[in-house]
């Protein structure tokens, strides 16, 4: 095996851990059900910021971090997405404590062909024909959760919309994958440490007589940045079109999760709604050459 086979074979085991824990979290914040989804997504940034500054400063990293939020304009887009992503976990997190699960993996589905439309609507990108029935068949996909429902659906276009402004926000911004988080944290820094103190002394979760609930609290930190430090070191070392592949492992993991675990009602009209979106899924990845590029054979070679 070549250096960059070995280097692609570790970064999909990277990216597929990052994307399978990413799956599996809900079962974590289940653990933290009786944890308002607001307080709990407070938390989150709160012990999320702690632990990755405890890691920058291990590292030796801190003069990257002075440098980024002295450019104003990265600063700016950071807190957009940093708005962005505390939004999406906030919805995510009440996904779990609502029996919404299958909302929340149609969502993370739709999410890359939301980025296109967001491509094509507000930043002039281009679209083939083939992934405009794309995003169109994503739209159909809402029309027949709204006829489900019977009513406008939020839930999964806002986790889609959410963190895919999130993703776009975050790649036009030079700064790596833990420096941006920790950047994105410590702006709402003091407003959560204020939240938290507040709820400290108003019946708040924390500190909670349960020492239980307080260490899973914590830990929320090192869960929310282990995922995403796992996917840095794995994008650094797959080609673009095998990590669009395996970003579906998560919704995926998510889905059977809902159905198989929390027993969240899969409906003929959830069929429908995912059926649209899955097509869609192939269409753009077989336009894109996803296929190609992720499943090209190398040719066998025997050795003496």
């Amino acid at each position: 095996m070549t250096t960059g086979e070995h280097a692609e074979g570790a970064g999909i085991l990277y990216a597929g851990a990052a994307y399978t824990a990413w799956g599996v979290l809900p079962l974590y914040w289940r653990l933290l059900s009786d944890v308002p989804p607001f307080e709990l997504t407070v938390h989150r940034v709160l012990w999320a910021a702690l632990f990755v500054a405890a890691v920058t400063v291990a590292r030796g990293h801190w003069p990257r971090i002075i440098a980024a939020v002295r450019d104003r304009r990265t600063l700016g887009t950071l807190a957009l997405s940093s708005l962005m992503i505390s939004v999406n976990w906030t919805l995510y997190i009440y996904c779990v404590a609502t029996d919404r699960l299958v909302e929340s993996a149609l969502g993370y589905y739709m999410t890359p062909l939301v980025s296109f439309a967001l491509g094509y609507l507000l930043f002039g990108e281009r679209l083939s024909r083939l992934k405009l029935f794309a995003v169109a068949l994503a739209g159909l996909a809402v029309i027949a959760q709204a006829a489900s429902l019977g009513a406008v659906p939020w839930i999964s276009p806002g986790l889609a919309l959410t963190f895919g402004i999130y993703g776009y926000l975050r790649k036009k911004t030079p700064v790596a994958a833990l420096d941006g988080l920790l950047i994105e944290t410590l702006l709402l820094f003091p407003l959560v440490v204020g939240l938290v103190v507040w709820w400290a002394f108003h019946g708040g979760a924390f500190p909670s007589p349960k020492a239980s609930i307080n260490a899973l609290l914590v830990f929320a930190g090192p869960m929310t940045a282990i995922p995403l430090a796992l996917f840095a070191a794995g994008a650094r070392r797959v080609r673009l079109t095998t990590l669009g592949f395996l970003q579906y492992i998560a919704p995926s993991v998510t889905l059977l999760v809902a159905v198989f675990l929390f027993h969240e009602p899969f409906t003929a009209s959830d069929m429908v709604s995912f059926g649209c979106v899955w097509v869609a899924i192939v269409i753009a990845a077989a336009d894109g050459g996803a296929f190609k590029g992720a499943l090209r054979l190398r040719p066998l070679r025997l050795r003496p």
